[in-house]
Order: C-alpha cells, then structure tokens, then sequence
C-alpha cells in the first residue's frame, strides 16, 4: 500500500475556525490568514508530493454559528470538485465539527473518497500550535491510495494522531489536543513513526452506484435531556412546539426513563401526532436497549426508535436527513434503525 500516490489532488476547504488564524503580536489578537499563503506558512506541505489547492468560504465563520446552510455549501464544494480531485480536507472549528462531519456524511451518498475533517486547538502560528501536524496528516490521509482506489471513502475526524469515522465522534475537551473520541468504534488510523491502518475498521463501500449529493435537511426537531427533576410543563412545550417532527430522547444509561405517568402519556400524545421519538442514551459510550430493564418497557411497547450506539451529533443529522429525503412514516424507524453510512451497530 503506497502512502501517496504520485500528485494526488487534494482539495483543501477552510470553513473557518482556530486553525486558519494567526496572532497578530501587536494587538495580541487572532486573526485569519490568506489560505493563498498556505504553502508558504507550511513549508512541509511541499514534501507530500500532492498538488493541493484551496477554496475557502466566503467569510469563514466560528463553528459555533455552523448551520444546515453551511453543511450544504460545504457538499456543494465537494460535489462541484468531486471528479477533478482525490481527496478533500475541511478545515472547521472544533466546537461543531462532530455535527458537521456527521452531517456530511449523510448528504454525501456513495462517497468513494476519502473526506477529513480536521482542526486545531492552537492557531497555526502559535509555537505550540497542533495544527502543523493535524493538517500535513489529513492530507497525506486524503491521499492513501491502494490499486487506484482511496483508502478511505468515507467522512472522517483526525485530530490528535487519530482518524476516527466521523459520525461516531463527539468532542470531550475544550482544552487538551486530545479533544475527540469515539468510544463505540475503534480508530480507521493512528498516526505515529508510520500511518497504522485498521482496514477491518474501514467503511466498505457495498455499491459502486454514482456518487451524490443531498440538499435538503428538514431541522424540525428537538433534543429533549432527561434530568431528575424535569417538570411536565418543560416537556409539554417541547412537545407542543409548532411544525415539530421529531424528538431526540436523551435518555439514561441503556435507554432508560422515568416511569410517571403524566411523562409516557405526553410521549403517546406527540406519537399521535406523528412526532417520530428516537431514543438515544446520554452516556458517552454503550448502546440502548429497550426492554432491559422496567424503566424503557413502556418506551418499547410504544414503539420509540432506538437509536442504539448513535451519538446525539449523528442523530440530530440522521434525523435532519430522512425527514429532508421525505422519508414516511411508515418506514421511518425501519431506516433509522439501520446504519447507512457506519454510524451505528
């Protein structure tokens, strides 16, 4: 397995984010660079071999203003470069780059190459920065090439010497260069004197269909938190919420709920109402498992999605997908149930 192929294109997509800003030492502020300069601030991208090119949106933003827009726009720029490149690497905020990620991997249907997501928790120009090494990876990642084909065709995060899929990430540190885990699938590849890779890990592509883009994401959703102590009127606004379509549960442990009745009857309320409820557990690793124990019975009589070993970041863009898609109702938790792109056992 080659490492790079001979001038693989790889397109770089800067959407904003701590990655692409500079420090001015005169004000002490932080500042975005030209993308064009790239090559010139990181001399080691010369070294790859790979004829790398750049687009930028517009007015990069900070990932915390990141919305179903921008998600679009970033498919459309690899949709619109697709057959001319090899590889694309997102540069994006750490804040939102699970949901992002998640999210692309779901507009992206059929993807044959490789798409990494990628970042910093230090500017580019800071001494200690970690994005020298996180963006000279993810490029030599985009490039890996075996027979011809890419390596990796699917979404990816790579932070911290690790590539993970995308859609089983969340970020867990504000602060460390270890800001990212996905605890229920392991690492595609580890980063160290060579590039380890875990092909068993790897997305297989069962179709050979043509590689396509979705547009449309539907965010009439919620995300509803259990706590003890929630009261009736916080969930009942929730579920009476204008246009609403559906309900992420976040549940307790194994996909657990309290059991009072005033609770299960509002869920059967907003099932009546054709409000699709998913249950995903809060916990950062492990899956739901409806009827396991007393306290998910009635959430599994009812017939609540389950959104097993789904992370909240994937669910929300899961969601946002198959009601974009028009998928029924009637099918609705048959394919939520089923991983489509790796995002769940």
């Amino acid at each position: 397995m080659s490492l790079i192929n001979s001038k693989s294109k790889i397109l770089l997509i800067y959407t904003g984010g701590t990655i692409g800003m500079v420090k001015d030492y005169e004000t002490g502020a932080l500042k975005a660079f030209n993308f064009d300069e790239l090559l010139n601030r990181i001399p080691e991208l010369n070294q790859l071999d790979c004829i790398i090119s750049t687009v930028s949106f517009e007015n990069p933003i900070d990932s915390s203003n990141m919305n179903i827009e921008h998600w679009v726009s970033i498919a459309s720029i690899i949709e619109d470069n697709y057959s001319t490149h090899d590889g694309f690497v997102v540069l994006h905020g750490s804040d939102t780059m699970s949901y992002t990620s998640s999210a692309l991997s779901f507009l992206l249907e059929n993807l044959a190459k490789p798409v990494i997501f990628t970042g910093s928790q230090l500017p580019i120009g800071d001494l200690r920065t970690d994005a020298k090494e996180n963006l000279i990876t993810s490029i030599q990642i985009a490039a890996l090439k075996e027979k011809g084909k890419a390596v990796v065709q699917e979404v990816g995060l790579y932070f911290e010497y690790k590539l993970y899929r995308a859609n089983c990430t969340t970020k867990i540190n504000a602060e460390h260069f270890e800001a990212f885990a996905s605890l229920n699938h392991p690492p595609l590849i580890e980063s160290g004197v060579h590039l380890k890779i875990y092909e068993e890990n790897l997305f297989k592509q069962k179709t050979s269909k043509k590689f396509f883009v979705h547009k449309k994401m539907n965010n009439n959703i919620a995300v509803l938190k259990l706590f003890p102590g929630l009261s009736p009127q916080v969930v009942k606004s929730v579920v009476k919420t204008s246009g609403l379509r559906a309900i992420i549960l976040e549940t307790y442990g194994a996909g657990n709920v309290f059991t009072e009745e005033w609770f299960l009857e509002l869920l059967k309320k907003a099932k009546k109402n054709n409000i699709l409820i998913i249950n995903i557990t809060q916990c950062s690793g492990g899956s739901v498992i409806m009827g396991q124990y007393e306290t998910s019975k009635a959430l599994k009589d009812m017939q609540v999605i389950s959104g097993k070993d789904i992370t909240t970041e994937a669910a929300i863009a899961k969601v946002m997908y198959m009601l974009g898609s028009g998928v029924s109702l009637k099918s609705f938790k048959t394919i939520f149930e089923t991983s489509l792109r790796g995002e769940m056992r």
